[in-house]
């Protein structure tokens, strides 16, 4: 007869587990977080989904077979001095408020106690057993700005995971404290050298003007704290690492991870939005408004892979200098494009006819782009990217070689690893300002965007073999298989 111990262990590995995720305030994480919690969804766990109301109701739909183990959880926002009203998300406030959101972010450890502890009571929402909210959370998935969270769970015995949305290369010259303590980086010239920690030699390296922004991290900010405290004190407490990522892209950083900051990792997969893709492949455009209908409209006139996609996220700042350059370096590239410019940079455009001159061959947009349905498009040989993680996985599901040009955080790294794999090409850069000029910038459009030349054919290759890696979603998710074995054996 199996003994206490066993019969409990037995009913862990076989009930349904209910997880807590809470992402950081920005669609860059809330959309992988909710992927993943898709995925849980789908091996029958239960998830419970927090973020401000706007947030949530924002995101697309639950499916329907998954609602009744997705439960949206609003938080009211809490307000602070400075922060326009309404902003939620990095998306709704310019970047040099993006501090102030960080301070209202702290201002959740009340309600979220709240709920937690009445989810520990027993009162998780549905007072019944049978999808999981009726017993207290399993686990909670934290982002990097979490600090203050562990310490509510650990009075719940409640463990926390930090499942880090940023890529793995970004992590790993991250770095713990400790290491950063015992080999201090204080400069910019500091960050632009490969850390110590990194045992082999790379070529991928922070630039001097992006090394710049990163010292900022490692001071305090409008919120009290940096960015630095909150990841590696979020980090701290978490017994468990769940890193966006999978062996076939970074096989040979996971294991320098896991070593690194000392406890297990898993791996969640890329979680790239294949429902979503699937849906824009398979859209009429019935539900397009006017706008969106009209851009399909004019991809439907193009000829095929000859349009060049322009779009840097809902959060990337671009300058004056920026719009500038990339309006004259994509009309000097003579290629087709599609230009999804925020609302908030299209007063940038230059007023000398610029628009006139490409109409016909170029099309800019400002305000909101349906991104998947456009790079699901026939008619887009390419993609001009800031090199963001999720907007990457989106371009690789239809196999788009790449032109980048990375403007804050990750994705200088990020560019940097996927022109190794020679996916794509980064536009050069000034090394100390950050700079780029029109003429460089169209240059790298050609190379990329012509197939007929050997670059760019190989080019146009290794993109689709990165495309047939990510659409094995059958080995993707193995990915969360494994993290769900993890989640049951820890903490």
């Amino acid at each position: 007869m199996a003994d206490a111990g066993e019969a409990t262990a037995t009913a862990r590995s076989s009930s349904p587990l209910h997880v807590v995720v809470f992402p950081w305030l920005a669609f860059g994480h809330i959309i992988p977080y909710m992927e993943l919690s898709e995925q849980l969804a789908r091996r029958g766990h239960a998830v419970t989904f927090v973020s401000a109301p706007r947030n949530l109701a924002r995101l697309r739909p639950v499916p329907d077979d998954l609602r009744a183990r997705i439960r949206l959880l609003p938080l009211p926002m809490p307000t602070v001095a400075g922060l326009p009203d309404g902003a939620e998300s990095t998306a709704d406030v310019p970047p040099e408020k993006g501090d102030l959101l960080k301070a209202a972010f702290d201002g959740f450890a009340a309600p979220f106690a709240g709920f937690l502890a009445g989810s520990c009571a027993g009162d998780g929402g549905d007072g019944e057993g049978t999808t999981g909210f009726g017993k207290k959370p399993d686990w909670i998935f934290v982002d990097f700005a979490h600090h203050w969270l562990p310490p509510i769970a650990e009075q719940h015995k409640v463990p926390c995971a930090l499942f880090s949305i940023f890529p793995a290369v970004f992590i790993a010259f991250a770095g713990t404290k400790a290491a950063n303590e015992a080999r201090p980086r204080v400069t910019a010239e500091d960050l632009a050298a490969q850390p110590p920690w990194i045992p082999f030699p790379t070529p991928i390296a922070h630039r001097l003007y992006e090394a710049e922004q990163m010292v900022y991290v490692f001071r305090p900010n409008a919120s009290g704290v940096c960015d630095a405290f909150r990841f590696w004190e979020t980090e701290r407490q978490c017994p468990l690492f769940i890193l966006r990522s999978c062996r076939e892209v970074d096989g040979a950083l996971c294991p320098l991870i896991a070593d690194l900051y000392g406890k297990p990792l898993a791996l969640s997969g890329l979680l790239a939005p294949y429902d979503a893709a699937r849906a824009a492949q398979e859209s009429g455009g019935e539900d397009d408004d006017e706008e969106s209908a009209s851009l399909m409209r004019w991809l439907d006139e193009q000829p095929a892979r000859s349009v060049l996609y322009v779009a840097f996220g809902s959060e990337a700042p671009l300058t004056a200098d920026n719009v500038r350059e990339l309006a004259a370096g994509l009309e000097l590239s003579g290629a087709r494009f599609l230009w999804a410019l925020r609302e908030a940079s299209a007063p940038l455009l230059p007023g000398d006819g610029f628009q006139e001159r490409v109409g016909g061959r170029g099309v800019v947009r400002a305000g909101w782009v349906p991104q998947v349905r456009v790079l699901a498009h026939g008619a887009v040989g390419a993609f001009l990217t800031h090199a963001g993680w999720s907007s990457l996985m989106e371009s690789f599901l239809f196999g788009h070689p790449l032109v980048m040009l990375p403007l804050f955080a990750d994705q200088g790294l990020t560019a940097r690893v996927m022109a190794a794999r020679g996916v794509g090409l980064e536009v050069p850069r000034d090394e100390r300002d950050g700079s780029f000029g029109r003429a460089d910038l169209a240059s790298t459009v050609r190379r990329v965007m012509a197939r007929e030349d050997e670059e760019g054919k190989a080019l146009a290759r290794n993109a689709r073999e990165f495309q047939e890696m990510l659409c094995d979603r059958a080995k993707q998710e193995e990915y969360v298989g494994e993290l769900v074995e993890h989640l049951r054996r820890l903490p």
